[in-house]
């Protein structure tokens, strides 16, 4: 066995696919009979990292730019919950008002997204806070409590819907007693 691992000392050659995956392709001449689509010029692609070398750097954001532009992106983030609002009202119409394992999974969901926004509010609101959107931030995160509310208050309209809420005498008549009439009326028959 020694004598024949020394009499084949070299590995064998790589396959070729692999000898081509490690090569540089070959460039294609340019003198080919295609023409190019319209629209497209070789100064445009060919010069493009030319020309941007030439114009100048871009300058940094000031810190009243970059203030700016978290707040934008705080008020979208705000605004979410009110902009799925009508997508979640027409799918709690359109699954009805029985209660089947559809209906009470979504409405499960529309009672837990909220909940979890509203707890989560300053973790969600985190990566916009600086020195300069502190003191307006707090009207960002009241704006985005009070849509994940109205998101809960359409949760209720639908549990209401369902039947499922307590809103009616006859809910509550185990708590209920007997009520005693306060005069005996006595019926004399002659």
């Amino acid at each position: 066995m020694a004598q024949e691992s020394q009499s084949n000392p070299l590995p064998p050659p790589p396959p070729k696919w692999v000898i081509n995956l490690n090569s540089p392709p070959r460039r294609k001449a340019n003198n080919t009979h295609i023409t190019n689509p319209p629209g497209y010029t070789e100064a445009s692609s060919g010069k493009r990292n030319a020309a941007s070398s030439k114009t100048p750097a871009r300058k940094p954001p000031s810190t009243a730019e970059t203030d700016t532009l978290k707040l934008k992106k705080s008020w979208e983030l705000a605004l979410a919950p009110a902009k799925a609002l009508p997508m979640n009202a027409i799918m709690m119409y359109m699954s009805g008002n029985s209660l089947q394992i559809f209906s009470i999974m979504m409405v499960f969901m529309l009672f837990k997204n909220p909940i979890t926004g509203i707890f989560t509010t300053n973790e969600v609101f985190r990566r916009f806070e600086s020195e300069g959107t502190r003191k307006q931030l707090w009207v960002v995160k009241a704006c985005y409590v009070l849509m994940n509310c109205v998101a809960l208050a359409l949760g209720v309209w639908k549990v209401n819907g369902m039947g499922l809420l307590p809103t009616t005498r006859s809910d509550w008549l185990a708590w209920e007693t007997e009520r005693q009439p306060l005069e005996r009326v006595i019926f004399a028959f002659r």
